[in-house]
């Protein structure tokens, strides 16, 4: 189809809704073809636009795939940070552990390119996934500090664990296709696996005397 009739076709929306509209169709064709497969034509075939107005909204692919990136890290952060607002640590834990298997559950969210892309070696990507996990951990770490009186490396390592044991576990299940447990199972599993060794810490490292 030419970027004409593409275009004749379109019915014309405001470029807030367009712009959505082709975030839409571009998390799409990454989620399912990768970064490097994944063609701007393909893109605005997907979204019903022509390739001008793509561009139009954005200059290059990568630009596209970054403003996804960054949206999906918003969003599991904003999460996680819901999560650590519970009123009592069990409830913290399987709190955060749900929110990780939503976002990988989740058909809108940006999980593949957070979690499994083909970008993974890109600066531009590993620099944002690094700055979310460290975020991430840190807002964890901040409580383990405060209830186990570690130092914030310690909490920080135990942390990154604990983050990584979930990031994986969710991971897995979503991988697992028809066999696997319901989400309110599969989570809550996780969420006792992470409490039960998180609440190991309470009370037996006290602040230590510098």
């Amino acid at each position: 189809m030419t970027d004409q009739a593409t275009a004749a076709r379109a019915p014309r929306l405001p470029r807030e809704e367009r712009r959505q509209q082709v975030l839409a169709a571009a998390l799409e064709v990454f989620s399912t073809s990768g970064y490097h497969a994944a063609s701007m034509d393909e893109i605005a075939e997907q979204a019903g636009v022509s390739k001008p107005v793509l561009y139009q909204h954005f200059p290059g692919k990568l630009e596209l795939y970054l403003e996804l990136l960054d949206a999906g890290l918003g969003q599991l952060i904003d999460a996680a940070r819901t999560a650590i607002s519970a009123a009592d640590n069990a409830t913290r834990v399987s709190a955060m552990v749900d929110a990780f298997f939503s976002f990988v559950a989740d058909p809108h969210a940006a999980f593949r390119l957070v979690f499994e892309s083909d970008m993974a070696n890109d600066a531009a990507v590993r620099e944002r996934v690094d700055a979310a996990d460290l975020t991430l951990a840190r807002m964890a770490a901040a409580v383990i500090a405060e209830d186990t009186g570690l130092r914030e490396e310690e909490a920080l390592l135990l942390a990154s664990g604990m983050l990584g044991l979930v990031q994986v576990s969710a991971r897995r299940w979503m991988r697992a296709g028809d066999e696997r447990p319901s989400q309110e199972v599969a989570s809550a599993l996780v969420a006792s696996l992470a409490w039960r060794g998180i609440s190991g810490f309470p009370l037996t490292h006290p602040p230590q005397a510098e």
